[in-house]
Order: structure tokens, then C-alpha cells, then sequence
């Protein structure tokens, strides 16, 4: 049975920070930004939206009356969640319209958490092959202002169905996991902000796909020639390309050469968007499939996930005929396109804005999914979907 991706979409908010006027702003050489880690763009989003408005508007794009019937799982892989208990995808499940017999939870492990969230749904769909999951990924990366992390935050959602009849890729079991218990970059309770060894985290991030890759070489007898393209979680677009470099000296070099092709038309969105955390590597599929004019049905992609902290894993799916017919290019770019440029200054405002949760707040946000209301620590949202 073929168990894989449906469909996928992302949302990210109408706002952004150009990179060179922030670098020049903290006094940074732009190059720094622009090329050091590669980034021009990043997104950011007023306090009337929150991950859940992220992930609706994502999942809007994709969702049919069919699939809300068919759907009897909702997951969301989130490291932003606001709330210790109840789960965001609970309340997505309501907004959104997912049929009442279904289950909704959240899970978390830094940047890794909707890789978890496929693996439980693809063993949900073996089991129930007429049904079908809907997994996001939901975050808002934020470091502060004026510090080092800050170039590399970001935000927004991938939404993606998993069905046993994936249009665009069927999902393999050849899959290598890793776990190391490193404090790379973690966020204690009651933290507004991620501590991070940078130093340490880019070297883990490395030698885990290092790890990985290589285990994968050695227990399925394939290498560089069998994939099209590799994709890789993208906290800021050097990185990747840092870890594919580390190990494309054993390579050909027309294995070398369409690797790094490939790699720059996945890294064509998250250029202009920043981290989305745990949908940093479904942001550089999607840009990979729209902007590569190479891949064919039948090309074999290879998927590298890393959550902080640290948990890896390196899996692999088969692109399907006619998967191009599936995908959202036009209003991908044109939801990047039509995003409102922010001054630093109002940049800087719109993030310090601060919302009291133990009072009333109201919202008047355009968006067809946003904070409307916040009342005793409860969220109301907008909910104008149509289909």
C-alpha cells in the first residue's frame, strides 16, 4: 500500500523585514545576512495571529468538503504552542470543520515534531487505509531583537493531507533515526525565548545528517546517484548546504552538481520567509517541487528532519504522476509577492507588542482565520472559510 503526501500547502504573514536594511540598522555588514546565512527576507506577524491562524490559513488552501469527512486525525508538530495542556490542533479541528469522530493532539520536539506527526499518520492510514490525516506544522521562531539569533527567526505553517493514495509523494519505509541528548538549543518553561550554543548547534546539526546519511548508505546499499534531490530542514538557508557539502566530496561530480541544483530551488521560499521551525523542511519541499523544471515522476527524494536537541531522521518517497498538477505555485508566490514590507522600526513595534491575556483584548484583522477576541485567557477566532 502507497502511504504518503496528498497534498501540502503553506501560509506564512502579509509582513516582512528586508535583511540588508535590518543588518545596516544593527550595524552589521549585509553580507552577513544576505550571504553568511543566506537570507533575505524574513516574516513576521502581529499579535493577532498565532500559530493556529498560521496553520488554518495553510490548511484552508487544501482542504475540500470530502477531505473534512475523510480526515479522522488532525496533528500539529508546533514548539510555540500557548498552552500547557490543551492542544492546538483541537481547536483547528473545529475551525477548519474536520468531521466530530476524529482524534487531535500536538506533539513537540524542537524542529522535528510533524516529522513525528507523518510517522504516526502513515501508521494510522496502514491501519485505516480509507481515511485520511491531516499533519502541520505550525511555529513562530523568535529570538528577540538585536542578538545574535535574531536574523534567523521567522514564521508561519505547512499543512499537508496523508492518504493511501498520495498525488504528489509516496512516502518509503527506508528511514534512519538518531537521538543524542545534546543541549544545543532548548527553552525551559516559562522562557520567552530559545537558549542556544550556536557553535554547538550548527556542529550537531552537521554530523547528525552526517550520521544519518551515512547509515543509510550502509544499511540500504544506495547512494548519491538514487536520489534527484535531497531535502533538508532549513533554520536559515546556509545550513543546509553546509551539512550537503559535508558529505558531497565522495560524490561524482554530476552528482555533486545536480545536489546543489537542486538544493538552491528548495531554498527559494525559505529565503524570503526565515525559519518556520518544525516546517522548515516541508517549506523547502514545496519550494523544491514549484521552482525545480528537473524532477519527474519517479524521481526518489531523500528528506532530512533535525529537531534540536537532538533528534534526526533521514527518510525518502518517490515522486507520483502528475504531482505537479497538485501544487500551489501561483498563489505560493503570490501570497510571498503581496506581503506588506516593514520599516525596522515598525518591524521592531510589531514584534514588542504585547497582548494581556488576563484581559479583554479585541482584534479587527483582515485575515480569513485570526484572533478576533481574547477574553479569560481564551482565544476567539475569525473563521471565514468558504469551502
Amino acid at each position: 500500500m502507497k502511504v504518503g503526501i496528498d497534498k501540502i500547502s503553506f501560509f506564512v504573514p502579509p509582513y516582512y523585514v528586508d535583511m540588508a536594511e535590518l543588518a545596516t540598522a544593527r550595524a552589521v555588514d549585509p553580507g552577513k545576512y544576505l550571504i553568511g546565512i543566506g537570507q533575505s527576507q524574513m516574516a513576521i506577524g502581529p499579535s493577532s495571529q498565532d500559530i493556529v491562524t498560521y496553520a488554518a490559513n495553510a490548511a484552508s488552501n487544501i482542504l475540500t468538503k470530502e477531505d473534512k469527512e475523510a480526515i479522522d486525525l488532525v496533528i500539529v508538530g508546533t514548539e510555540s504552542s500557548f498552552d500547557e495542556s490543551k492542544a492546538s490542533a483541537v481547536i483547528l479541528h473545529r475551525l477548519l470543520g474536520i468531521q466530530e469522530f476524529a482524534r487531535a493532539f500536538e506533539i513537540k520536539e524542537a524542529c522535528y515534531g510533524a516529522t513525528a506527526g507523518i510517522e504516526a499518520a502513515k501508521n494510522h492510514i496502514r491501519q485505516h487505509p480509507k481515511s485520511k490525516a491531516l499533519v502541520i506544522a505550525a511555529d513562530i521562531a523568535r529570538y528577540g531583537l538585536n542578538n545574535g539569533g535574531e536574523p534567523t527567526q521567522g514564521a508561519g505553517a505547512v499543512a499537508m493531507i496523508i492518504s493511501s493514495e498520495p498525488k504528489i509523494l509516496a512516502l518509503s519505509e527506508d528511514t534512519v533515526n538518531l537521538t543524542q541528548d545534546i543541549y544545543d538549543f532548548w527553552r525551559p518553561t516559562g522562557h520567552a525565548y530559545p537558549l542556544v550554543d550556536g557553535p554547538l548547534s550548527n556542529e550537531t546539526y552537521i554530523n547528525s545528517f552526517k550520521k544519518v546519511y551515512t547509515r543509510y548508505e550502509e544499511i540500504y546499499q544506495e547512494s548519491f546517484d538514487t536520489f534527484a534531490a535531497l531535502a533538508f530542514h532549513i533554520p536559515y538557508t546556509k545550513m543546509g548546504r553546509k551539512a550537503l557539502q559535508a558529505v558531497l566530496p565522495k560524490a561524482t561530480p554530476q552528482d555533486q552538481e545536480r545536489l546543489l541544483a537542486r538544493y538552491e530551488e528548495s531554498i527559494t521560499y525559505s529565503r524570503q520567509v526565515g525559519n518556520l521551525y518544525t516546517g522548515s523542511l516541508y517549506l523547502g519541499l514545496i519550494s523544491l517541487l514549484e521552482n525545480s523544471t528537473s524532477l519527474q515522476a519517479g524521481d526518489k527524494l531523500g528528506l532530512f528532519s533535525y529537531g534540536s536537541g537532538a533528534v534526526s531522521q533521514f527518510f525518502t518517497g518517490t515522486l507520483q504522476p502528475g504531482y505537479e498538477k497538485q501544487l500551489l505555485p501561483d498563489h505560493h508566490k503570490a501570497l510571498l509577492t503581496n506581503r506588506t514590507k516593514l520599516s525596522v522600526f515598525e518591524y521592531e513595534e510589531m514584534f514588542k507588542e504585547a497582548v494581556d491575556y488576563d484581559a479583554t483584548t479585541t482584534f479587527n484583522d483582515p485575515l480569513p482565520f485570526s484572533i478576533t477576541t481574547i477574553k479569560d485567557n481564551i482565544r476567539f477566532y475569525r473563521n471565514e472559510d468558504t469551502k
